[in-house]
């Protein structure tokens, strides 16, 4: 009985979540709502803590019951946007069951499975009655994580007529992807690489299409909290966390909310919805990617108990010289046994580091006078201390000079006007025990059009 009450309290709690984002479709202004979903593939869902090989797929029952409940908050919240994570494309059956169900809801959808044939993937749905399909790509990473990401570029249609620049056709650029899970440090460069891939590709499509800036919104599970690498390079290039928006969290409140309970058993937050506005100022990518691969190296060698004048000693090599050189920066990078030995940067000369090319161009970075040599102050500036001096609002957002002033092209953006997490624990930064449905919340964010000046890349 008490089981049963449970049960009923969450659907309870599910539905009036549904029931508060309809409201603002129905009695504010009009509004489109994402929701980013890690749904547990079966084949990875174990059954038993003391057997490990007990998985979920191979009990139809149990993965087939879940998935039903699954589709069933989903089409009751009946986002405009659902981002799916672990997507189990290996299963026709479930495939078929999903994609029937969104279909009848109304819903255009976009299957793409992991490379290597790893079993699941991602879904992307958007409803026909909010977005008419403009194009849709896929991103393959090809790397060690066999990750991939979705792109879709959508237009508005009604209700948002009325918000409509002109003739100008309002678009949206919508991304799903699923980062690799940081195992050990040396994992970490692959997951900034996937982020790094996936503003490459985004700002080349722009590029190929001839875009004007419009909103990009980023879903899905980025396996790194609000304290990681892959965080602050999207902060630097202008992304706002929409949840922490919503609820004006600064960048510091990483410890507010939770949406992962991981194989370890610790809980972080994860699940991210990264809404970026025409109006954002927005860095070079490479910059933005240098400074972020500098940082990583930062992190590794403090961890390692070095000081300032530690570190540079350490990738001077030469210990007579007063100066790095380029083949002791490459040395530093690969070096994987030095005298210290916690410290392991391991950052280039494997599978899955920094090609030559990338440790070329963040040589070129430090080398700020382009004299061959980066000295102490150059170390200091690029490497050290390598982020710039952003200012922040009240909520954390970055407030950057040269945001579009004055009669600059108007467009349209977004404004996060609500977000919620279910189960609502996790909210308050806890995991309940009763909670099965997947080992991941779900995340719905309320978005509003709104006129803004639009602004051109730094």
């Amino acid at each position: 009985m008490r089981r049963k009450m449970k049960g009923r309290i969450s659907r309870i709690g599910s539905y009036a979540i549904a029931s508060s984002i309809r409201d603002h479709h129905q009695h504010q202004q009009p509004c489109i709502t994402c929701t980013t979903f890690n749904i547990l593939a079966p084949i990875y869902k174990r059954l038993s803590n003391e057997d490990q090989s007990c998985r979920e797929s191979d009990y139809r029952d149990y993965w087939l019951a879940r998935n039903q409940r699954i589709l069933d908050w989903l089409l009751c919240e009946r986002s405009s946007i659902i981002c799916l994570q672990e997507f189990w494309v290996g299963n026709e059956e479930l495939v078929n069951i999903y994609e029937k169900r969104l279909g009848d809801a109304g819903y255009l959808h976009f299957k793409l499975g992991r490379t290597n044939n790893r079993g699941d993937g991602l879904l992307t749905a958007v409803h026909k009655d909010h977005f008419r399909i403009i194009n849709y790509k896929q991103l393959l990473f090809n790397d060690c994580g066999d990750r991939v990401a979705q792109l879709l570029h959508v237009e508005l249609v009604a209700p948002f007529s009325q918000c409509r620049n002109g003739d100008v056709q309002q678009e949206l650029l919508i991304v799903n992807t699923h980062l690799l899970f940081p195992h050990d440090s040396s994992l970490c460069i692959v997951r900034l690489h996937q982020v790094y891939k996936i503003l490459q590709h985004v700002e080349s499509y722009q590029k190929e299409y001839n875009l004007n800036p419009i909103p990009i919104i980023l879903c899905g599970d980025w396996n790194g909290s609000k304290r990681g690498h892959v965080y602050k390079f999207l902060r630097s290039q202008g992304f706002v966390s929409s949840y922490d928006t919503a609820h004006q969290y600064t960048d510091a409140d990483a410890h507010k909310w939770v949406s992962h309970r991981n194989h370890r058993g610790n809980i972080c937050g994860v699940d991210f919805i990264w809404l970026l506005n025409p109006n954002k100022y927005r860095k070079l990518l490479k910059t933005s990617w240098s400074e972020a691969v500098f940082g990583m190296f930062k992190y590794l060698l403090r961890r390692a108990s070095l000081t300032e004048s530690d570190a540079f000693a350490f990738l001077k090599v030469d210990n007579d010289a007063d100066y790095i050189t380029y083949s002791g920066f490459c040395e530093a990078l690969q070096q994987c046994d030095p005298p210290c030995v916690i410290l392991q940067l391991n950052l280039t000369g494997h599978c899955h580091g920094l090609i030559v090319e990338e440790t070329k161009d963040l040589w070129v970075q430090a080398d700020i006078d382009g004299n061959g040599v980066v000295d102490y102050k150059e170390f200091k500036q690029r490497i050290w201390n390598p982020t710039s001096s952003d200012q922040r609002d009240e909520t954390g957002n970055e407030v950057r000079e040269g945001v579009a002033k004055g009669n600059q092209e108007q467009t349209i953006g977004f404004s996060v006007k609500n977000a919620v997490l279910f189960p609502p624990e996790v909210e308050k930064g806890r995991w309940p025990e009763n909670y099965s449905l997947s080992d991941h919340a779900r995340l719905t964010v309320v978005f509003s059009p709104i006129r803004m000046p639009c602004s051109q890349l730094s």
